[in-house]
């Protein structure tokens, strides 16, 4: 699971481009118990989302042309112009060249040969996010695209990441693990294919929560909808798919115990 001892290829920031930022602070507020803290009138609208005073994702308004609400998951780059050197060699874009971001580190977006967005963050005086995979915090990152096996081969080169396989009802699911340490400690997300026709290539943001059926009822009576309902995966926990007001989909994990 995920921690905040960030290494290459960690995910180790975590965003939300949305149309009405005053909306969705007030969502996930209601939902995670979340405090949106302004990063002050130089950052465009940009802030934290803070649990006990620590960050565990952000928050500002969408910033290019034709964009939709969404998640973005950030991954750690100790070079982050070799980076965007290795996802161009690998056929992937750069939606936005690497940028200082007031000192407090690097930041690139790009875009997979298969379509999902995803970032950088070479920390400077920001490492990343403050807490990891407790309650109402980001637990896993899932990519979703037509080849998972590209993908794999793709995120190798830009990452290093390291990849094992389990049989998932009805499918093959691959755990993702940065480079360095024990695979299994070393986990991060994972990779599916998608499930059904004219599904988005996309990464997902997941958020470990108590009790998934009450946070679903929750999202809900907030102007959330429903994507995929709570359903057990053995071996996983149980999960749930939602959107917040303004479409953005991210996922819900109660962590099985034993696992």
């Amino acid at each position: 699971m995920l921690g905040t001892d960030f290494r290459t290829g960690s995910p180790n920031w975590l965003d939300l481009g949305s149309p009405d930022t005053d909306g969705a602070a007030r969502f996930y507020s209601a939902l995670f118990g979340w405090n949106f803290v302004s990063a002050g009138p130089e950052a465009g609208g940009y802030g934290f989302f803070q649990l006990d005073g620590k960050t565990v994702a952000a928050l500002g308004p969408l910033t290019e042309e034709g964009a939709a609400s969404a998640w973005m998951v950030h991954f750690m780059s100790p070079d982050i112009q070799a980076t965007a050197k290795a996802v161009k060699d690998g056929g992937g874009k750069v939606r936005m060249e690497p940028m200082d971001v007031m000192g407090e580190g690097w930041l690139a977006q790009f875009t997979d040969p298969q379509g999902a967005e995803f970032a950088s963050w070479q920390p400077g005086k920001t490492a990343g996010l403050q807490r990891a995979s407790d309650d109402n915090t980001l637990v896993w990152a899932e990519l979703h695209v037509p080849d998972p096996g590209a993908a794999i081969a793709f995120y190798a080169g830009v990452f290093g990441w390291r990849h094992a396989e389990m049989e998932a009802p009805g499918m093959t699911y691959r755990v993702l693990s940065v480079a360095d340490g024990d695979q299994q400690d070393a986990s991060f997300g994972g990779v599916a294919p998608h499930m059904g026709e004219g599904e988005e290539s996309r990464w997902t943001p997941y958020f470990n929560v108590p009790d998934v059926d009450a946070t679903v009822t929750t999202a809900t009576a907030n102007g959330g909808s429903v994507v995929m309902p709570a359903s057990d995966v053995p071996e996983v926990g149980r999960i749930a798919w939602v959107a917040d007001p303004s479409g953005a989909v991210f996922a819900l994990l109660k962590p099985d115990p034993r696992v």
